[in-house]
C-alpha cells in the first residue's frame, strides 16, 4: 500500500483594488445601518411610538422619512460611486463623506440610555471601524508614477494626440 503525500499549497491573496475595498466597506455599513433599525423595532415602546406619529423625539413627517432617506441613499449611492468615479474624485468623495458620516454615526447614541449601550456601542463602533477604514483606505491610495516631460518627449510623445 502505498501513501501519497500532498505539498500544501499557498491559497492566492490576489491583493483587491482600493474603489472596491471601499465599496465593499460601504456595503457593509449599509448593511449595518439597516439591521441595527430593524433590531432597534424590538425594543419596548419603539414600535408604539411610531404608531403614535414619533421616531425618537421627532414627530413623523415628509421632511423626516425624507432626511432619513438621504441619509441612507447617501452611503448606498457611495458603493456604486466608489467603483465608477476616476481616481482623483474618488478618493476626495470617499474623504468627504466618510469623514462627514463619522457625527451622523455617533449621533445615534444620542438619548439611550445605560441598558442600550452594548447594543448601540458595539453597532456605533463597527460603523465607525469601517468609516475609519475607508478613509484610511483613501488616504493610502496607491500613486502610479508619471513620466516626467522630457522623458516622454525623447520617447517620442510629446503628450499630444497624433493629427489625423
Amino acid at each position: 500500500m502505498t501513501t501519497t503525500q500532498t505539498r500544501p499549497t499557498r491559497l492566492d491573496s490576489t491583493p483587491l483594488p482600493v474603489p472596491l475595498k471601499i465599496a465593499a466597506a460601504w456595503t457593509s455599513l449599509m448593511f449595518l445601518y439597516v439591521y441595527v433599525d430593524i433590531y432597534g423595532f424590538f425594543k419596548p415602546g419603539v414600535i408604539d411610538d411610531i404608531l403614535n406619529g414619533i421616531v425618537f423625539e421627532f414627530d413623523i413627517s415628509a421632511t423626516l422619512l425624507t432626511s432619513f432617506l438621504v441619509l441612507l441613499a447617501v452611503p448606498a449611492m457611495m458603493v456604486m460611486l466608489s467603483t465608477t468615479l476616476p481616481a482623483r474624485a474618488n478618493r476626495v468623495t470617499n474623504l468627504v463623506v466618510a469623514g462627514l458620516y463619522i457625527p451622523v454615526t455617533v449621533f445615534n447614541a444620542v438619548g439611550e440610555t445605560w441598558e442600550w449601550a452594548a447594543f448601540y456601542g458595539l453597532s456605533i463602533g463597527l460603523e465607525l471601524f469601517l468609516l475609519a477604514a475607508i478613509l484610511r483606505w483613501a488616504v493610502t491610495w496607491p500613486r502610479v508614477p508619471t513620466l516626467p516631460a522630457s522623458a516622454a518627449i525623447a520617447d517620442g510623445h510629446d503628450g499630444r494626440r497624433p493629427s489625423a
